[in-house]
């Protein structure tokens, strides 16, 4: 297992700003600076969320693999964030999942996370919004094995583990696995480490997040806020043992969103969660 980052812990320079939690940091980032950034923080690879791409050119995505490839980090490409198939009530949002399978192979990605929904979307009983899911993400797993490319599906607060599980093992498609957010199913009021050991089996890409509780009512996304790893309610090295037991290799990347107000700098809140991550690694506790 490598560390690794995701770029979404960097969203408010890309100019997604949480409202009423964050505030703009009045600059902007470019993905060559994230890469810049990663080299420093010395990670062995990154997961890059599309939507910070403007420029889907081809030109483009040969610029940004050569720049992963020089820099040496292997990838994920991220497409769906914030809703993704819109838990199936979007089925034209596929053209757009295809489209970005071409992207991860043309960038050398051999996994892409792909978001069924988000926290907003679910609004229908499991049993309609399974029956909605299951053609769109078969066409969408038939055409990435096509490209040799594995779709990950997120936990991304719009499903529960045994209902991702339920997803796989009907599908049951060699282009389809889950890419685990350690931390977004306790957003859900589920056993956090419970649902990391139902989901680690199917695992092809990692969200290594840890959480903690807020002010504000839980049923609120601004309740549950990112915090370094180590210091909140997600038993990390407990989820790297599930891990490995589950034989996961990839990339371990970090992902932070709404960062704790204590900790007003995300470089430092990066830097500490690296070096806890590591420091975990090293001691054998996985």
């Amino acid at each position: 297992m490598k560390p690794a980052i995701d770029s979404y812990c960097y969203h408010r320079f890309f100019g997604e700003v949480y409202p009423q939690l964050e505030s703009d940091p009045g600059r902007r980032m470019t993905l060559d600076d994230f890469i810049a950034r990663a080299r420093e923080h010395g990670v062995k690879g990154v997961s890059i969320e599309s939507f910070m791409l403007d420029d889907l050119s081809p030109q483009r995505v040969a610029a940004l693999r050569r720049a992963l490839d020089q820099a040496g980090l292997e990838r994920v490409w991220a497409w769906g964030h914030p809703r993704g198939l819109e838990s199936g009530t979007a089925p034209h949002a596929l053209d757009d999942l295809t489209r970005h399978v071409d992207v991860a192979h043309a960038l050398g990605a051999t996994v892409m996370r792909i978001c069924a929904g988000g926290r907003r979307t679910r609004t229908l009983r499991w049993e309609e919004h399974k029956a909605l899911l299951v053609p769109l993400l078969n066409e969408a797993a038939d055409y990435a094995a096509t490209k040799n490319v594995v779709l990950a599906i997120e936990n991304h607060i719009d499903l529960l583990a045994d209902e991702l599980v339920e997803l796989l093992t009907t599908l049951d498609h060699p282009a389809l696995g889950v890419c685990l957010d350690t931390a977004n199913n306790l957003r859900m009021f589920e056993d956090a480490m419970v649902a990391i050991e139902k989901l680690a089996p199917y695992a092809r890409a990692v969200h290594l997040k840890d959480i903690t509780a807020y002010r504000g009512s839980p049923r609120d996304f601004g309740f549950w806020p990112s915090v370094p790893l180590g210091r909140g309610l997600i038993d990390i090295p407990k989820a790297l043992a599930l891990l490995r037991r589950a034989n996961y290799t990839g990339l371990l990347a970090l992902e932070i969103d709404y960062l704790h107000p204590s900790y007003a700098d995300e470089e430092a809140a990066i830097a500490q969660s690296l070096s806890y991550l590591r420091g975990t690694l090293d001691i054998g506790t996985v």
